[in-house]
């Protein structure tokens, strides 16, 4: 058995001052901190600081580079996935923050991307469910992470064997490419024309005290058919029903994966249907995240910690979504009760107004921007059975279990 430590370069980052920080906006080098660490990726956007360019001399050892695996010290489990990532070079130039911990494999001993292998399959997994230590904020030291023994096989074993999970790694980091492409595109279309108000044809509209004509704003419970909790579910791992928690609901999207099985009668109007837009309710952190039901979803339901707001008009769907994503900021700023039992009630939710726009706008925008969605939605799906796929063969790969020379390589899945 083999050491992590001894056959990885292992470096936590350097302790910056936050005071220093600048916006994404602002001029300098983006500095990666345990926040932009998710399961399989880096993620930037609202999560963006950067550290001034002028104060970057004597930080060089800390400049990180294509391929530097990335592990989070502080909560490195969410869910049941590991906050583990690597560099690509969209990511580049970056600086590596303390309670975050880069590794690359020693020259002659382990490929870097091997490693990125190691720290991605279950026993790895399993290690830092075991070493996790701390009730408030749940960490990791490097020395736990040094301690990890397994077996290391010989350097061209090493890259057959990386060969063969990177390209499955590869197409799932194109489709999320892609898919936050998509998304992107209709979060700015949907404010370039209700928020800004800049929609087809705007330039002839009248204005009156910023509302323009045929325009109005109505209570989001208005505008729902269905606005209430989801239930409290009697958990039967052997059961049919499954039920969404906060943990599903991540930046914009749900992830079945932290979903249970319940066994308790579900209500119609309580089962999860297509365009229904789910609101985090609960506790502090999460509160007022807001995902989409984009896709069917058989025999699922929420737990009380979740509302749906289900549109009134199913031809309002594209719309409604987007409506809600935009105001993620405001709900989870609208808590109420102890800083550990906030809670976002149904009614706080649907006062909260919304612009009614004119139908012919409604029917424009879910043309231009519906199959947006589908089509992240498809290559979502795609990627889920790319995943598992890789899932199954990365242990028996890792323990030697399988030949590597007769797996075949995945082909690309069309969107």
């Amino acid at each position: 058995m083999t050491r992590l430590g001894d056959v990885s370069d292992m470096l936590v980052g350097f302790a910056f001052k936050s005071a220093g920080f600048l916006d994404a906006d602002a001029d300098g080098v983006r500095i990666l901190r345990g926040d932009n660490v998710q399961q399989g990726y880096i993620r930037w956007g609202d999560k963006t600081k950067k550290w001034p360019v002028a104060q970057c001399d004597g930080l060089e050892r800390y400049q990180l580079a294509e391929d530097d695996v990335i592990l989070a010290m502080d909560r490195p489990i969410v869910g049941d996935g590991l906050k583990m990532a690597w560099i690509r070079p969209e990511d580049l130039p970056a600086l590596l923050v303390q309670r975050v911990c880069r590794l690359r494999g020693k020259p002659d001993m382990a490929l870097t991307k091997f490693i990125r292998y190691v720290l991605a399959a279950p026993d790895f997994s399993g290690h830092i469910h075991r070493i996790t230590t701390g009730a408030n904020i749940p960490h990791i030291s490097g020395k736990d992470i040094a301690a990890y023994e397994f077996e290391l096989p010989d350097l061209e074993d090493q890259v057959r064997i990386v060969e063969c999970l990177s390209a499955y790694d590869d197409l799932i980091a194109t489709n999320q490419r892609r898919i936050a492409l998509l998304e992107d595109a209709a979060r700015r279309l949907y404010r370039e024309w209700f928020v800004h108000l800049r929609f087809p044809g705007h330039e002839s509209v009248p204005v009156k005290d910023g509302v323009p004509e045929g325009w109005r704003k109505t209570p989001i419970a208005e505008q729902t058919s269905f606005l209430n909790r989801g239930i409290a579910p009697k958990y039967d791992d052997a059961a049919k029903g499954r039920v969404i928690n906060q943990k599903c609901i991540r930046d914009g999207r749900i992830s079945m994966e932290p979903a249970r099985r319940q066994s308790k009668d579900v209500k119609p109007d309580r089962l999860v249907q297509m365009g229904d837009v789910l609101i985090n309710s609960t506790g502090a952190g999460t509160l007022g995240r807001v995902a989409q039901v984009r896709a069917p979803i058989d025999d699922c339901t929420v737990d009380t910690h979740v509302t749906i707001a289900r549109p009134i008009d199913e031809g309002s769907w594209t719309y409604f979504g987007q409506a809600l994503l935009n105001l993620e900021p405001v709900f989870s700023e609208m808590g109420k009760g102890a800083t550990n039992q906030l809670e976002l009630s149904r009614s706080d939710i649907g006062a909260v107004e919304i612009w009614l726009p004119p139908q012919h706008l409604h029917a424009e925008f879910e043309r231009l921007v519906g199959p947006m969605l589908v089509q992240a939605e498809q290559l979502s799906v795609a990627n889920l059975s790319l995943e598992k796929a890789r899932d199954l063969l990365l242990p028996k790969l890792m323990s030697g279990q399988l030949d590597v020379s007769g797996i075949a390589l995945p082909a690309e899945v069309a969107a």
